[in-house]
């Protein structure tokens, strides 16, 4: 038998040539710049990466970002972020969500909390460190919850079972 020149239409079926249209998306490498030039004294926060080669004294907040501080960066503040990566020198306390790096030419001259921290050869880090494991903290808020619910057995009732 002849088939026709056109193709079978069938709404049902899904067309194979699909094209999925590319969602425009903000590249993972946009982040703020603080320049050589630049002197902030102040709160810095932001909800992208920041990179700082100038000055900045006060506190910086980005704690659900990176945070690097530049070569040329000096920073003289309390600083919270989910990563930092110091190559410049830093004065003030460091509360990392996740990692702290600091590169062979960085120094650090504060106290330290982070879940992992990184320390290369040549760099200098005076103050207090404490590493906290993310799941063991969470094991122990469970405990704590656990004990705190558990029910204690009535008083009069060992009381009573003792005289017996």
């Amino acid at each position: 038998m002849l088939q026709s020149p056109e193709p079978k239409y069938s709404p049902n079926a899904a067309p194979t040539n699909s094209y999925t249209p590319v969602k425009p998306a903000t590249s993972p490498m946009d982040q703020a710049h603080i320049g050589r030039t630049l002197a902030i004294k102040g709160e810095v926060t932001g909800a992208e990466s920041l990179f700082i080669d100038g000055r900045v004294e006060g506190t910086i907040s980005f704690p659900d970002n990176r945070v690097t501080i530049g070569r040329n960066g000096n920073v003289a503040a309390n600083i919270t972020a989910k990563e930092l990566v110091i190559m410049g020198k830093v004065l003030g306390n460091v509360d990392c969500a996740d990692r702290l790096d600091i590169r062979s030419e960085g120094v650090l001259s504060g106290d330290v909390i982070t879940h992992r921290i990184s320390v290369e050869e040549g760099a200098i880090l005076k103050g207090g460190v404490e590493v906290r494991n993310a799941e063991k903290k969470d094991q122990k808020t469970q405990a704590q919850i656990q004990a705190q619910y558990k029910p204690e057995p009535p008083k009069a009732m060992a009381a009573a079972a003792g005289n017996a």
